[in-house]
């Protein structure tokens, strides 16, 4: 009997040892614990509560007791010291010797199926041909894990179980406890099922930034792999247009940043807010350049450049001065920030400023290709459409020509 002891004692410290997962756990919140009784020759079905999400297996314990007879412990206190269930060997011969250390004396045929319509149909004809489990010979006692690998109940759309009871005992009745447990399995737990993934595909597809990329399976790989570890598919779908919106936008980004085509990324941007400034959207396509990009410390030259523009454009002349001017410290070297500072000058009344910069730079190519001269002769028909002074122009094409 000593020797007994000590072997239960190894067997619950192994266990103990194993309780604890990263990949799961016990749900021993959203359990089944039912009580049914059942007269002589009876039959009666109980539905298990709702699976919660990622249920991948389930233990169950079914206890057949007489009057005089009480439970000694819960089946979630018993599983308290049962690991996780995936693989060890073990703990599952544990858990089951564990779980079936009381009965009484009187038995019960029992059958699970997966479908409310079988169990229904069971009681009344006794068919098992639907169930997933049938235990033919009467017990007194069971205790069972069960998964989609042992047995054809369990799949990932599985959400109840069926169980369905008819006593063994034709003089007395009996009481049957039934108890289950899901393990909850964490990445399963999170939703994203194949069905899942394949709409997040779908979005990265139907990017825009999507047609300039030359790494593009490795861009959706990642894609998925961002939004599904930052939400649920549950959680996911759940968010309002513009907040989904921007969930895709940081994905992208990341996403971006991990395959190296980042600047591609920003370029789209660039793109999307010039489009808004030709649109009439200024304050709309200078909050996108600034939130996007300035804001995230991703800024060139090139970007102050396009702020220093809207500003000169819409005849904001110290604010396109000051973004021009910021986008020199980050590239001295820019001759069309130059150009820029010069219109600049050149509005505001400093006329022998902006003639300086003209003769300085003035035999010199922008990165465009075009000639300096050629670009001024751009840049005043432009200012001429969105109704800038024109007085000093003819000025300063004099200096040039």
């Amino acid at each position: 009997m000593v020797h007994k002891i000590k072997i239960v004692a190894l067997l619950l410290i192994s266990t103990l040892t194993f309780a604890q997962s990263k990949d799961g756990y016990w749900d021993n919140i959203r359990t089944t614990n039912e009580t049914i009784t059942l007269r002589a020759g009876e039959k009666k079905v109980i539905k298990t509560a709702d699976f919660p999400e990622g249920t991948t297996e389930i233990v169950y314990r079914i206890t057949i007791l007489d009057d005089n007879q009480k439970l000694s412990s819960s089946l979630v206190s018993v599983l308290k010291a049962i690991p996780d269930p995936t693989g060890i060997s073990q703990g599952t011969a544990g858990a089951v010797f564990l779980l079936s250390t009381i009965s009484g004396d009187d038995k019960c045929k029992y059958a699970i199926f997966s479908q409310p319509k079988d169990a229904d149909n069971y009681l009344t004809t006794e068919k098992t041909d639907k169930a997933c489990i049938v235990q033919d010979t009467p017990i007194n006692k069971e205790a069972r894990i069960i998964n989609s690998k042992s047995t054809t109940c369990m799949s990932s759309k599985t959400q109840n179980l069926y169980f369905a009871f008819q006593s063994d005992n034709w003089v007395l009745k009996e009481k049957i406890i039934l108890e289950v447990v899901p393990w909850i399995d964490n990445k399963a737990s999170r939703g994203w099922e194949v069905d899942a993934k394949k709409e997040l595909l779908k979005i990265a597809q139907n990017l825009d930034i999507t047609k300039t990329l030359s790494k593009k399976e490795q861009f959706y790989a990642l894609f998925i792999e961002t939004i599904s570890k930052k939400y649920k598919s549950s959680e996911f779908n759940q968010l309002l247009p513009i907040e989904k919106n921007r969930a895709i936008e940081v994905a992208t980004e990341e996403s971006l940043k991990q395959t190296g085509e980042i600047n591609k990324y920003f370029d789209a941007i660039r793109d999307k807010s010039l489009a808004l400034f030709k649109k009439g959207k200024i304050t709309e396509a200078i909050e996108l350049i600034t939130t996007e990009i300035i804001n995230k410390n991703k800024a060139t030259s090139t970007d102050y450049a396009l702020l220093g523009n809207y500003y000169l454009l819409t005849k904001q002349y110290s604010k396109a001065e000051e973004k021009y001017n910021k986008g020199l410290q980050l590239n001295p070297s820019d001759i069309n920030l130059q150009l820029k500072l010069a219109h600049v000058y050149m509005f505001t009344d400093r006329l022998s400023q902006a003639k300086d910069i003209h003769k300085k730079y003035s035999n010199q190519n922008l990165e465009n290709g075009k000639t300096w001269l050629e670009q001024v002769k751009i840049d005043f028909k432009e200012f001429e459409k969105f109704g800038l002074p024109s007085e000093n122009l003819k000025k300063i094409l004099r200096v040039l020509e």
